[in-house]
């Protein structure tokens, strides 16, 4: 076998690993969404999604902080190198002390502020509010001194710890919100005190685990000025270009709540749980594939690397808009089977969020590539500064009386610029040509996208809003889309593979 039929191999066992822990996540943290909603009603719910949503917000950081300190330990296993991943793991968690300290006061002087002072908050939810929003803070603070172990994981490819954790998470969750519905406390300060709980507890497994299996996660204060500078300033960078997409979405809410109170967050905090119940199956292929990308670059082999990271592109999307079709095309039933009532405008966020979440997700394998160069200032700075101009445009429309969706809206216009100044980065520090990627990915993946939705929309217009009408077009959307992409989606080399693998299924079942 050779070296890139190993890897192949490597990278699907560990894709399928992470994609049966999404499934079984998945039906939980729907179900939990429905228990919790009903819990805290609607209000909370809302109050929960905009201020507790500092967690999921800061994971996304906490997310970023991981791929960059993944990228050193994986260009170290890239060259062969073992002999400095201790000296890099020690000097990753230093930034992220050094960090935390800067989180901590920031948070707790003008994000404290703002909550008490400009945020629109029932007077009478203000303690339970500042309840959740000191936890959540607490909860980052674990979050992020924990990264470097998660980032080990990441780079010794080691899924299966993530598939376990994350189902006993899940569980653990369920719980909680069944919890919640009994407790004698406030249920808002109840259930942002046991999510607090969890996250304690996870991170705690994490860092027991990597402590037990891989001898680089030894720490110990490390004042290297030469490694320090180096990891600090890529972390740095990539710290600012997580803040700028985060800032961009949980901007986005704070705006909605000034605008249109705390209903329009719970709307939005439930078209967030489909969106990332959907997602999860594509960043699990992402988690998968971003340690051969990069490790790929310190080899030297920018060929696979393109192909890598071309294919990852075209893959993702394709996964995501076959999950995502039938979702969008069924949207106000699904929500009614699912919630039975939910807030107004519901329905418009759930279809927004996943026509945005689709375009991004051809752009991460090409941030991983970027990552790997390690040039990334005038990248994170120009990327990072279109993603903000979702504040201050939405603030501008919706103050001129446009609808709440016009949030989204500007989200998904400037995630395309954002798309095509990557392909400028790709171009400039990997010698990346942006005409095949136009021709081979982009303009496929419109085809596809214009002529599957067309047909099941025709389709869904004949059929009943009842439980047979929702399987039969979702099974059409996807076996519509399936037949588009190989006609249209995939090139000679593509459908050659398609062809190979179907032989190969039809001769084990024969």
């Amino acid at each position: 076998m050779s070296i890139k039929e190993g890897t192949s191999k490597r990278i699907a066992k560990n894709t399928l690993l992470l994609y049966v822990r999404m499934l079984l996540l998945m039906v939980i943290s729907l179900y939990t969404s429905r228990v919790v909603l009903k819990a805290l009603g609607i209000e909370d719910f809302g109050i929960y999604n905009v201020v507790g949503g500092v967690v999921g917000m800061f994971a996304i950081i906490s997310g970023s902080l991981s791929a960059s300190i993944t990228r050193f330990l994986n260009y170290e296993m890239g060259k062969g190198s073992t002999s400095n991943l201790n000296h890099i793991f020690c000097s990753s968690v230093t930034i992220q002390l050094i960090l935390s300290v800067i989180v901590l006061i920031v948070a707790e002087t003008i994000g404290l502020w703002f909550l008490n002072e400009k945020m629109t908050i029932p007077e009478d939810r203000l303690i339970a509010t500042n309840w959740v929003y000191h936890l959540s803070i607490f909860t980052f603070i674990i979050n992020l001194i924990s990264v470097p172990y998660n980032a080990v994981i990441i780079a010794h490819e080691r899924m299966s710890v993530f598939a376990y954790i994350g189902i006993f998470e899940g569980l653990s969750k369920l719980i909680i919100a069944f919890t919640i519905s009994i407790s004698p406390i406030d249920h808002l300060i109840t259930y942002s005190i046991l999510m607090c709980c969890i996250a304690i507890v996870v991170r705690l497994v994490y860092g027991r685990y990597c402590k037990s299996h891989f001898e680089e996660c030894k720490f110990k204060l490390v004042f290297d000025n030469k490694q320090l500078k180096e990891m600090f300033a890529f972390a740095g960078w990539n710290f600012i270009g997580a803040i700028a997409g985060v800032l961009r979405d949980q901007g986005g809410n704070v705006i909605l709540n000034l605008f249109c109170g705390p209903v329009i967050n719970a709307a939005k905090g439930i078209s967030s749980q489909v969106n990332n119940a959907v997602v999860g199956f594509v960043t699990n292929f992402t988690i998968a594939l971003n340690p051969q990308i990069t490790q790929s670059y310190s080899a030297g082999d920018r060929a696979y690397m393109q192909v890598l990271m071309y294919q990852g592109a075209k893959l993702a999307y394709c996964v995501l808009f076959i999950l995502s079709l039938p979702i969008i095309i069924n949207t106000p039933f699904i929500l009614k089977l699912w919630l039975g009532n939910y807030p107004d405008y519901t329905v418009s966020f759930v279809r927004l969020t996943l026509l945005l979440s689709m375009w991004e997700s051809i752009a991460s394998p090409m941030s991983t590539g970027l990552l790997a160069t390690g040039k990334i200032k005038w990248y994170q700075i120009l990327v990072g500064g279109i993603s903000l101009l979702n504040i201050p445009f939405s603030y501008f429309f919706l103050k001129l009386g446009f609808s709440p969706n016009i949030v989204l809206v500007v989200a998904i216009f400037l995630s395309q610029l954002a798309l095509f100044l990557r392909l400028y980065f790709m171009r400039k520090l990997l010698g990346f040509n942006i005409k095949m990627f136009i021709t081979q990915i982009y303009i496929r993946i419109l085809i596809v996208s214009f002529l599957s939705a067309s047909v099941s929309i025709l389709v869904h217009k004949q059929m009943e809003p009842n439980f047979v009408g929702l399987i039969f077009t979702s099974t059409v959307c996807i076996l519509i889309t399936l037949l588009t992409i190989y006609v249209f989606g995939c090139n000679k080399t593509e459908r050659n593979i398609v062809h190979v693998s179907l032989k190969k299924i039809k001769n084990k079942l024969l």
